[in-house]
């Protein structure tokens, strides 16, 4: 079972989670009023909250003791919630090098040193070299 799978299982019951957070009962409805947290219902229709949901109300706690007021919180979440789902295309991605074999490694190397010859210029690639150097 994967680590995501195990975090979003319906476990605390509310007087659990209210110890773990430290809020009050009715702080808890109202951000799950708010549609901050969604914890799910037994048949009986008591909440249960997974680890990520308290998280969740941990992360709340901490942004209303820094005095960030509800709206706040929801831009912040739905930010975050943007940014998990389109990244930002202003962020750099990262270019996986091709894993060269020792082979094409040194004919690529070999092309590189002919070619600083020619024009007196160091081109070798600094992290490829320290392959052939133990």
């Amino acid at each position: 079972m994967s680590d995501n799978i195990r975090r979003s299982m319906p476990l605390f019951p509310m007087g659990i989670v209210m110890q773990l957070t430290e809020l009050s009962a009715r702080q808890i409805r109202y951000y799950e009023e708010n549609e901050l947290v969604f914890p799910a219902r037994t048949e009986g229709n008591r909440r249960l909250f997974s680890f990520n949901d308290v998280d969740i109300l941990l992360e709340i706690r901490s942004f209303i003791e820094q005095g960030v007021n509800l709206a706040g919180i929801k831009q912040i979440f739905a930010r975050k919630e943007a940014s998990a789902t389109y990244p930002n295309p202003e962020q750099p991605k990262k270019v996986e090098k091709p894993d060269l074999t020792d082979g094409e490694l040194r004919k690529l190397l070999k092309s590189e040193l002919i070619q600083a010859g020619k024009f007196q210029k160091p081109t070798l690639r600094q992290g490829d070299m320290s392959r052939f150097f133990h």
